[in-house]
């Protein structure tokens, strides 16, 4: 694509943008039956601290970038990754809206949704509000202390305390957030 006003001549989506559309696809995904989900439904819980039933739905697994996902109905609603040095399933932002869970949480102000939207780490001087329960290394999602939404998810980089009283330095490092690849791609 040619911008006249410019003088350059750039390629939009080509190899040197970082982004194929041959590699944003959900691959190897398969059926499976809710009594081979019990361990997923066990760390699903244990990371949201409710009970989570996936009973009712269609449940695939599948693989996404290098990462396992569940699909539940259609929506990508949990991803497998390393929270506290061991792989456990945790839920995407999809599945945060789907379980509404009260736990492992940190609450921003309206100043960083612009770079968390950008997929930047959230640094703790935005934070306002955290779960005290947070520990570093577990998985923390980020939401909008007004509206309560969620905007990305992460691991923790230091606890919740020490999120609710920093003024500088990284608090999260954002792993999945609203607009992302695993966020825009159709299951």
């Amino acid at each position: 694509m040619k911008f006249p006003w410019m003088g350059h001549h750039y390629v939009l989506g080509g190899p040197s943008s970082g982004w194929d559309m041959a590699e944003a696809r959900v691959r190897k995904r398969k059926p499976v039956r809710h009594k081979q989900m019990r361990d997923v439904e066990r760390d699903l819980g244990e990371t949201m601290g409710l009970e989570v039933d996936m009973s009712s739905g269609f449940i695939e697994l599948a693989h996404f970038d290098g990462r396992d996902i569940l699909i539940l109905n259609r929506e990508i609603v949990a991803m497998k990754m390393e929270v506290t040095g061991s792989n456990k399933w945790v839920p995407t932002l999809r599945g945060i809206m789907l379980w509404g869970p009260e736990r492992s949480w940190a609450a921003v102000d309206k100043g960083a949704i612009p770079f968390l939207m950008n997929g930047a780490d959230c640094m703790g001087a935005g934070i306002h509000i955290a779960d005290p329960s947070i520990d570093p290394g577990g998985f923390v999602w980020i939401r909008d202390q007004e509206s309560g939404t969620p905007l990305a998810s992460g691991v923790a980089i230091v606890d919740g305390e020490e999120m609710m009283h920093m003024t500088k330095g990284k608090a999260i490092s954002t792993i999945h957030w609203i607009g992302d690849e695993l966020w825009n791609i159709e299951a």
